[in-house]
């Protein structure tokens, strides 16, 4: 953070000095108690504080309240602001701090692939930028007010995601950053539980072009169905289209896999211009135009971007290839699993696992709600549709998507499991040399995350 002193800050909102020194220099900010992790905070705080013991380590603090401030409550080194208003003075403080800082930032939204092209973007510019950036996937709605902060007088850019857990979150996240770059890399199914339906899922994602002004740009997945339903009439910035498409402004060709990642070709303006990202899959090539399109935009050259994403590391979990059981090959993806990284997943294991026998492991995709049965259904079609030559469930819900698939037609062996006990035992009898599994469920699934180390190879 800038370094502020109270009688700037208070100059912000009209407040009034209880007690402390209008000289005490604020260096974090916080709106929760439980976000107050450093000496010389600023705390816009709603509720009365009952225990002050444990903040007492992190004093200096400057607290901002419309409380009343009794006798007791005069603690040293505790500067406190009184206003009228707290939500009004909080946003006014997030406004202009906000304002102080006139550089180019990026947004990125997204069902899958939201935290990687933030990575990679982040890795582009940090070759001769310094750069903030939510912390690898933590985009939480409450590390909002961290995330603004980490910029100041020495940031030159900066890249955030933005997730969308319900509507508005979008939204919110512009009050904060005001971006004028917004990416949305895809749309998928998920979060239904809070956003109810499909449509509104897609407006919440849409929000990104509310977010940016007239002068800002959008960038979007040309060939994502999903993404093509947003409502643009009023937009007035410019939009950017990538994908294979030949109308896209910037075209991926020739697309390959390669070693341990995808070689292809940017065509940009009639020009072509070769790209190699570490990662396999189309979706990768997706997320890397996308990148490579909004750092064109704030003045880094195709060729810039190309050099520095050779050396992007990508995400741990996220289809790392290993060793496994057996002399098998793993690709363990259970960083997430929604139905839009799950046909990408399963793509891969096609296109890399051509001579192979493909196993495919399968945990529940979650935070559906109501929709649970339908998502997993739908997941159901896009294993029938790819196809594998065994699959694998653990859990209740995710038989659903083998029971579905069943139905459609599958042509596999099929298994449905509640532990990882028993799926270990039966990998242990079916898979060797010639096979390759793909191991897909959520980071917070224990039994997935538990049968992913099992089955790989022990370093």
């Amino acid at each position: 953070m800038k370094p502020l002193t109270v009688s700037y800050i208070r100059n912000i909102f009209g407040g009034e000095l209880i007690q402390g020194s209008d000289d005490e220099v604020v260096s974090h900010g916080a709106y929760r108690l439980k976000q107050v992790k450093s000496q010389n905070t600023i705390l816009f705080l709603k509720e009365k504080i009952v225990n002050w013991d444990h903040l007492k380590a992190f004093f200096p603090l400057v607290l901002v309240t419309h409380n009343v401030i009794k006798h007791y409550e005069q603690i040293n080194n505790l500067t406190v602001i009184k206003v009228q208003n707290i939500d009004e003075a909080y946003w006014k403080f997030v406004h202009h701090y906000r304002s102080l800082f006139q550089i180019p930032v990026i947004a990125v939204t997204g069902t899958a692939g939201k935290s990687t092209t933030k990575e990679m973007i982040k890795h582009i510019l940090s070759g001769n930028k310094t750069v903030t950036a939510t912390t690898i996937t933590n985009n939480s709605r409450t590390a909002h007010l961290h995330y603004l902060l980490s910029i100041d007088d020495h940031t030159e850019a900066a890249v955030f995601e933005t997730a969308v857990g319900a509507p508005g979150d979008i939204l919110n996240a512009g009050e904060y950053f005001k971006p004028s770059i917004g990416i949305i890399t895809n749309i998928g199914a998920h979060h239904l539980n809070y956003c109810k339906t499909l449509e509104a899922y897609i407006s919440a994602k849409g929000e990104m072009a509310k977010i940016l002004d007239q002068s800002g740009v959008l960038i979007l997945n040309s060939e994502d169905e999903n993404s093509k339903k947003i409502d643009l009439i009023n937009f007035q910035g410019r939009i950017i289209k990538v994908g294979k498409d030949s109308s896209c402004h910037f075209k991926a060709r020739n697309i390959q896999y390669d070693n341990d990642g995808m070689q292809f070709n940017v065509k940009f303006k009639k020009k072509k211009y070769p790209i190699f990202v570490p990662g396999f899959g189309e979706h990768q090539v997706y997320n890397a135009l996308a990148a490579i399109a909004a750092v064109h935009e704030i003045g880094v050259t195709i060729p810039e971007a190309a050099n520095r994403l050779k050396t992007f590391k990508k995400f741990n979990k996220q289809l790392q290839v290993f060793e496994g059981l057996n002399g098998s090959t793993v690709l363990d993806d259970t960083w997430s699993i929604t139905t839009t990284s799950l046909e990408a997943a399963l793509q891969v294991l096609n296109d890399v696992g051509k001579t192979k026998k493909r196993v495919a492991i399968l945990g529940t995709i979650t935070d559906l709600g109501s929709w649970g049965n339908i998502i997993h259904e739908q997941a159901g079609e896009i294993i029938n549709r790819l196809g594998v030559d065994v699959l694998i469930t653990i859990g209740m819900h995710a038989q659903i998507m083998a029971d579905h698939a069943v139905k459609c037609g599958l042509n596999a062996e099929v298994y449905t499991f509640n532990n990882n006990i028993l799926v270990y035992d039966l990998l242990k009898k079916i898979v060797d040399k010639n096979t390759i599994i793909l191991i897909k469920g959520d980071m917070y699934s224990e039994p997935i995350i538990e049968l992913a180390a099992k089955i790989r190879k022990k370093e």
